[in-house]
Parts: C-alpha cells; sequence; structure tokens
C-alpha cells in the first residue's frame, strides 16, 4: 500500500475528527482507572472491590457499544457522536461535584461508559470514507484515540495529587468540549455509507461465527489493553510499592506504545493479512505473559508489560482491516458488537486479577490464565483459516463446474 495514495483518499478532516472523539472519549473513560490509587486510598477497598471499581466503566462501554454502533449505522456517525459526548458530560459533572460513596462511584463510573462506547461510531464514520486497501491503516489511525489512555495515566494522578481527585473530572470537560467543537465543524458523512436496514437485518450478524469468534479475540486484545491499563496502577502499587504517580508514570509509557503501534498494526495487516498477522501476535503474548506471572523484578516486569501491550495493540489494529472484508455492509454494528466483547474482556481482566489475587494471596494466576487465553485464540484463528480456504475451494470449484456446464 502506497503512503501517498492513501494521503489522497478519504476525508482527512473526518478521519481526525473521529480520531480526536475516540482520543478524548477513551481518557474519560479510563479516568475513574487512572485516579483510582486516590480513590482507594480514601476508601480502604479489597483487590476484588478495586478491580470493580475500575472495571465498570468498562462494563458500561461494553453494554453501549452494540446500540451505539446500530444507532451510527442508521442515523448517522455524525449525530450519534455528538449526542454521546454530551451526554458523557453528565458523569462527569457527578463525579467532578458529588462521588462521596461507593455507590456513587459504581453508578456514575457506569455512565462513564457512554464515552468508551464512542469506539463503534469513530471507526466506522472514518473507514467508510476509504478503498478497502486503505481500511486497515484508517481503522488503525481512528482507533490509535485509544492514546486517550495516555493522557488519563499521566496527568489524572498529578491533578489528583494537587487538587483531590473529584476535581479530574471537571477538568476533563475542558476537552471534551473543544472535541465536540471540533466534531460539530469537521465530520462529514461518508457517500459510501450504505443504506440503513431494519433492526433485524443487523442482527443477521449474529448467525455468522465468525462474528463471535472476533469478539473472543477482540475480548482479550482490547480487553486485555484496556483493563491493564485501568488496572496496572493498582498492581505496581501493590506489588513493588511505588508511589502513586509514579505508578501511573510507568503506565503512562505503557500504553503509549500500545496505542499508538495500532496503526502500524493496521498497515501491516492490509500488507500480510490480518488473520495471519493476529496468529502470531497471539502466540508471542502468550509467551510474554506467561514471563510476567513469575511477577520479576520490577523493571523487567515493566519491560514485559510494555511488549504485551504492544502486542495487543497491534492486534486491535489487525482484526479491524479484517472486518470491514468480512462484513462489508454492516461495519458500524459489527464494530459495536466486536467493542462490546472487548469492554466485557476489559471488564473481566481487572475482576480475575484482582479475584485470583485475593483467593492465592499472589497475582501470578491471573496473569498465566491470561496467557493460556491467548494460546486459545491462537489455535481458534488458525482452525478459522483453514475453514475460510476450504469454504474459498469449494467456491472456486463450484464456479468452475457451472462454467464448464455452460
Amino acid at each position: 500500500m502506497n503512503i501517498r495514495t492513501f494521503a489522497k483518499d478519504g476525508h482527512w478532516p473526518t478521519l481526525f475528527s473521529s480520531f480526536l472523539y475516540f482520543d478524548v472519549s477513551f481518557m474519560i473513560w479510563v479516568l475513574l482507572g487512572a485516579v483510582s490509587t486516590f480513590i482507594t486510598a480514601d476508601f480502604g477497598l479489597s483487590a476484588s472491590q478495586k478491580g470493580m471499581l475500575v472495571g465498570i466503566p468498562i462494563l458500561g462501554g461494553a453494554l453501549l457499544r452494540i446500540p451505539l454502533g446500530l444507532f451510527a449505522d442508521r442515523y448517522g456517525g455524525k449525530r450519534v457522536g455528538l449526542i454521546g459526548m454530551a451526554v458523557t458530560m453528565i458523569p462527569l459533572l457527578w463525579g467532578w461535584l458529588y462521588g462521596q460513596h461507593l455507590s456513587e462511584l459504581y453508578a456514575f463510573g457506569l455512565l462513564l461508559g457512554v464515552a468508551g462506547a464512542s469506539f463503534s461510531v469513530a471507526l466506522p464514520l472514518a473507514s467508510r470514507w476509504y478503498r478497502p486497501e486503505h481500511q486497515g491503516l484508517a481503522m488503525g489511525i481512528a482507533g490509535a484515540g485509544n492514546s486517550g489512555t495516555v493522557l488519563a495515566t499521566l496527568f489524572g494522578p498529578r491533578l489528583a495529587e494537587h487538587f483531590g481527585w473529584h476535581a479530574v473530572f471537571g477538568f476533563a470537560l475542558l476537552p471534551l468540549f473543544a472535541a465536540f467543537l471540533v466534531f460539530l465543524l469537521c465530520v462529514k458523512e461518508s457517500p459510501n455509507r450504505p443504506q440503513p436496514q431494519k433492526i433485524v437485518e443487523y442482527l443477521t450478524i449474529t448467525k455468522r461465527k465468525e462474528t463471535w469468534l472476533f469478539s473472543f479475540f477482540y475480548s482479550l486484545s482490547f480487553g486485555g489493553f484496556v483493563g491493564l491499563t485501568s488496572y496496572l496502577s493498582l498492581f505496581f502499587v501493590d506489588q513493588y510499592g511505588i508511589s502513586k504517580v509514579q505508578a501511573g508514570d510507568f503506565v503512562t509509557l505503557i500504553v503509549f506504545g500500545g496505542s499508538f503501534i495500532r496503526p502500524i498494526g493496521g498497515y501491516l495487516a492490509d500488507r500480510f493479512g490480518g488473520s495471519n498477522l493476529l496468529v502470531r501476535l497471539f502466540a508471542l503474548a502468550g509467551l510474554v505473559l506467561i514471563g510476567v506471572g513469575f511477577l520479576p523484578t520490577f523493571w523487567v516486569c515493566f519491560v514485559l508489560l510494555f511488549l504485551t501491550l504492544l502486542l495487543f495493540g497491534a492486534c486491535n489494529g489487525s482484526l479491524f482491516q479484517v472486518v470491514p472484508t468480512r462484513f462489508p455492509r454492516e461495519v458500524g454494528v459489527m464494530t459495536g458488537f466486536i467493542g462490546a466483547a472487548g469492554g466485557l474482556g476489559g471488564f473481566f481482566v481487572p475482576m480475575i486479577l484482582g479475584t485470583l489475587k485475593d483467593w492465592t494471596g499472589s497475582y501470578s494466576y491471573g496473569f498465566w490464565w491470561f496467557a493460556l487465553t491467548a494460546f486459545a485464540a491462537m489455535v481458534v484463528l488458525i482452525a478459522l483459516q483453514r475453514d475460510w480456504k476450504r469454504q474459498a475451494s469449494l467456491l472456486t470449484s463450484t464456479v468452475q463446474t457451472k462454467a464448464k456446464a455452460t
């Protein structure tokens, strides 16, 4: 793929606005996790309660991604994106002005899921402007908005230390307003947007096994990315005894690489095939996570986790190179469906890490569980590739038979 032809293709103001919308929304989505060390110090939570706290916004995003993706297909990504940002202001105001009880934290944390659901609006909005050979890179650039995590983990702990964790949610309103204005002024719906279908027609995707398998893969790769992003500050403080701000800085470095490699993953998938790349990435992720499970010295663990999120970030870009080719008419609802699975994975990762820590007294078993899941994804994907080849062979044989008959 030629980068110059990509630059001439599509509509860059929409691509940039989609990235910015997702970037700011992602920052807000993981904000509770970014300041979780300050919140848990106030409330004195157990490891499993900490996992629940940082997992609740991820769960909210998972629940909302399917309806927002469906609405974006039916009513347009621009309209739905603007509504989503307006609604996101509600939990930010709640967290800023209230949030004195654990039940409140869970409630406005769940509402923060509206920001996480932006994924199923931003990616289809941008990708529909680009031809199939540019889909991986376009989806990767828009999806690189998960770099908003860097903003949350870098600035969240510092602002919380100086102004209190409540104020962090108030400060987050400022970039959200800016993203809202850019989105309003710059986004344009693609002329390639498919005609709206009936709700029942969208849901036919659930009859295809690829829908469920892609969802499993994304629940691991994106779920691992966002789940670890939300939980690593707690892990570093509990396991290695570093300060809250230092933990945020180290998490920032880790997620920086995982965020910005996503377009590279999409670009490589365009060149070498998304499914082929995914097999190798899952295998490497499993090996690295086994090493993390041994809980080595801090710096070794830091490097291994950095590699883990690099691999998961590349997986995220690769998978969404495959989606438009297998589901060209249902990109929005498929993005929402698969994104919901990714959100559920992001909810369960901190929950499982925290629960296994409470049960066993060690984080090792949680990371080893994670490694085994990566190896399982690799095996399932290899089987799926063989099935695709068999289907292609049968189709070719059928076409040749009909050609001879005529």
